[in-house]
């Protein structure tokens, strides 16, 4: 392992930015630079390319994206620019510097339609303004550069930041009944676990595009009532309801993927470690998350 690897981390401010950045230090690795909007503006072409030019990093961990699902349909210029055009302004750089890339996308590229888990090489119709700006970015990123990583996650939670879990843990603060969608399935991403899996391979040339969760298929219902039981609260009424009936309920709201379900096979084939299963990733999290939400 070569700890002398300089390394750029974008988007530290967000859930896996900061984590990147928490393993790469655990690891010993002492060239590390994070970085987040105040210092780079991913959306300028010309300063991106200074930046990268300057600097000369050996590994780009690009974490910075628009991940708004619903106010994305809002401005769809601003999320291109963040989501597809940035990512290809860093792929042209990186490769300029030989820098290898990772590029962290979604199973929002595809159309969630069906109940079989989507390959790698799955067509990719994004149901969203955020879905296909992703879907772009991966391919500004395969066209200017040959050393990326690709890696689509799904429902993620981190330390860092704002997600699922601790949005339902701050609800049971103040609800005593909720109504949490059954028909969507997915799995659960912990960013702690997909650090660790992005430095192991920042040191192998395995360059390619990765389905990256960890492992199960649930939906949000069964999430839900998980996260209740494992943190002991039991005075929220979690009731099950479809996609259909949640919208009638809150419209005007982006199209989610009814199957998020993604295939690891490629991650498998490379020789990486699959991510623990999302239970035990939830009771991690929960653990040193304590009563901080």
């Amino acid at each position: 392992m070569n700890k002398d690897l300089k390394i750029l981390v974008t988007g530290v401010k967000g859930q896996l930015g900061f984590d990147c950045l928490r393993v790469l230090k655990q690891r010993g690795y002492h060239n590390v630079l994070g970085i987040d909007k105040e210092e780079l503006d991913i959306t300028d072409e010309e300063a991106v390319n200074k930046f990268i030019l300057d600097y000369k990093p050996d590994v780009i961990m690009h974490n910075a994206a628009w991940t708004a699902v619903d106010k994305a349909e809002e401005m769809p210029e601003l999320v291109y620019k963040v989501n597809a055009l940035g990512p290809k302004y860093i792929a042209t750089a990186a490769k300029k510097v030989g820098a290898k890339m990772f590029y962290i996308s979604t199973d929002y590229v595809f159309d969630g339609e069906g109940e079989k888990p989507f390959e790698v090489d799955s067509p990719k119709e994004g149901l969203s303004i955020y879905g296909k700006t992703k879907s772009k970015g991966e391919d500004f990123v395969t066209s200017n550069t040959d050393k990326y990583f690709i890696i689509r996650i799904s429902w993620v939670f981190g330390i860092n930041g704002n997600n699922y879990i601790k949005t339902m843990l701050k609800l049971s603060l103040i609800k005593d009944e909720l109504n949490i969608v059954c028909d969507q399935i997915g799995s659960p991403t912990y960013t702690l676990d997909l650090a660790n899996l992005m430095a192991d391979m920042m040191e192998s040339d395995k360059y390619g595009v990765y389905h990256a969760t960890n492992e199960g298929f649930i939906s949000w219902y069964d999430f839900t009532k998980y996260i209740y039981e494992a943190k002991g609260i039991t005075n929220v009424k979690v009731n099950p309801i479809t996609t259909e009936e949640y919208l009638k309920i809150n419209p005007n709201q982006a199209r989610r993927p009814l199957n998020s379900r993604m295939s690891k096979k490629s991650l498998e084939k490379a020789g990486f470690k699959l991510l623990p299963n999302w239970k035990d990733a939830v009771n991690r999290y929960l653990k040193e998350l304590g009563n901080d939400y």
